[in-house]
């Protein structure tokens, strides 16, 4: 009777594990969304604000190269958050455009930071049965944000002259929250007992966490990854990549954060405006189905939180790169066919809300939460600097070569988009194995047979020394 009460205990959302997992995804991962998208709006308003304040310096209006490299430095978009808002919201006053460079590149420090340790934080405070719903969490705020920023940067609202700085400026609310209130929310319990080797606090924040005083099954789970800690040590980029024990997890997080970039995300994105205009959607009006598209971002990735632990992390991988391949050559045939058939603009549109509604169901959300859950506490932050790398590295190559390649293949640009998703859906079908309701050693052990580490010398390997799976028992 103990045993399943103990079962619907590990359920419970408890207030504290609530609200911590708010602040942390509102005070990082809702700016991090909202910086992406704040700085489109009022882009023609802040190179106006360049030239004018280039020209009363010396009296000579900035060169249209350099106006594109200061925009440029503005795309390093997304710890320093309160200090940049105030130097953005400050800057038209102080006649300073570089108060906004400046601000932008701190907090491209902070997307960076916040895109990485939100995602792990959370991972490790939830229980199993909840990882996947609170891992999501982090990417619904980044929806949420990129959402606020569309509807204030209407030019009904602060995207105009007057409010372009408050715009800019809003970003460090979320910052001072969660500097102000996560203080007096429990650390991560692994990260207590694993890293400060101080028990007495990870049972502390366990029982803040859970709401309920036997913790010690829970705590015997992380002493467990612990021993394999003490086996593998400190664990480098270096150390991971070469690491037999950890070989098909390193190239899952890889294929999944390139695919997930490299799928066409941004140039769908990129290519959407032009796709509104051509099926008769007035200019002015492209701004409110862009806010349009932003919401359906945000409602499929609610749905997502929700049906993470139903459906799996698997399923919904496999689906929403299916969803986005089919899109993509759909929307191929429709951009070439849109001057000959009258409807075919209402299909391109049709293709953009379907890849928006895929993308937000799995490619988004999952891959960061899969690295939480397929390395252990000595790995985890390694595997986190190589996934991040390849998303930013694949970010950064899309933004830089799509506009060439839509020069040069112009409607047929999506194929190489759809080819993308089709392998990675095929990598996930054939590699990725579900990590619904399974512990962190559990989902090793899977990873253990994959890499047939037992063929292999095991001295200071990962998984050395695991205690047998208890997995169906």
């Amino acid at each position: 009777m103990e045993q399943q009460d103990a079962v619907r205990r590990e359920g419970r959302l408890t207030p504290v594990l609530a609200l911590v997992t708010l602040i942390a995804a509102f005070g990082s991962s809702f700016q991090y969304g909202y910086n992406v998208a704040a700085i489109n709006s009022p882009a023609k308003l802040m190179k106006a604000f360049y030239n004018e304040t280039y020209y009363d310096r010396i009296s000579e209006y900035i060169s249209e190269f350099s106006l594109t490299l200061l925009k440029g430095t503005l795309l390093f978009n997304n710890i320093f958050s309160i200090v940049p808002a105030i130097l953005m919201g400050c800057s038209e006053v102080a006649r300073s455009f570089e108060m906004i460079i400046v601000a932008r590149l701190l907090v491209g420090i902070c997307a960076g930071l916040s895109s990485n340790v939100v995602p792990m934080y959370l991972g490790e405070l939830a229980p199993k049965n909840l990882r996947g719903a609170l891992g999501v969490v982090p990417q619904l705020f980044i929806t949420v944000g990129i959402l606020a920023a569309q509807i204030l940067g209407l030019r009904s609202l602060l995207a105009n002259k007057e409010g372009w700085p408050v715009l800019l400026g809003v970003t460090g609310i979320p910052a001072a929250l969660q500097l102000l209130l996560l203080p007096f929310f429990p650390e991560s319990p692994r990260y207590l007992l694993v890293q400060r080797k101080d028990e007495a606090a990870a049972k502390s924040a366990l029982r803040v966490l859970r709401g309920w005083d036997d913790v010690d099954a829970e705590i015997q789970e992380i002493r467990e990854e612990d021993k394999a800690e003490k086996a593998a040590g400190f664990i480098s980029v270096l150390k991971l990549l070469r690491m037999r024990s950890l070989r098909w997890q390193v190239i899952s997080i890889v294929v999944l954060m390139g695919g997930q970039q490299l799928s066409g995300v941004n140039a769908i994105y990129y290519y959407a405006d032009q796709i509104y205009l051509s099926a008769g959607v007035r200019a002015q009006d492209v701004q409110y189905v862009t806010a349009g598209t932003g919401a359906v971002n945000v409602l499929m990735t609610v749905c997502a939180v929700f049906v993470v632990e139903l459906l799996g992390r698997r399923v919904l991988l496999l689906l929403g790169f299916s969803i986005c391949f089919t899109a993509c050559c759909v929307l191929t045939a429709a951009l070439a066919l849109q001057d000959t058939i009258s409807w075919m603009p209402y299909v391109s549109i049709a293709c953009v809300i379907s890849y928006v509604t895929g993308h937000a169901l799995g490619p988004s959300p999952i891959p960061a939460l899969l690295i939480t859950e397929i390395f252990l506490q000595s790995s985890r932050p390694a595997a986190y600097m190589v996934g991040g790398s390849v998303h930013w590295l694949s970010n950064f190559t899309v933004g830089l070569i799509f506009p060439f390649i839509q020069v040069g293949l112009g409607a047929y640009s999506f194929i190489i988009f759809a080819v993308i998703c089709l392998l990675t859906t095929t990598y996930i079908f054939l590699v990725v194995p579900e990590t619904k309701s399974k512990t962190f050693i559990e989902i090793n052990q899977i990873f253990t047979k994959m890499n047939k580490v037992s063929e292999v010398h095991l001295e200071k390997e990962e998984l050395k020394d695991f205690p047998p799976s208890t997995a169906g028992q």
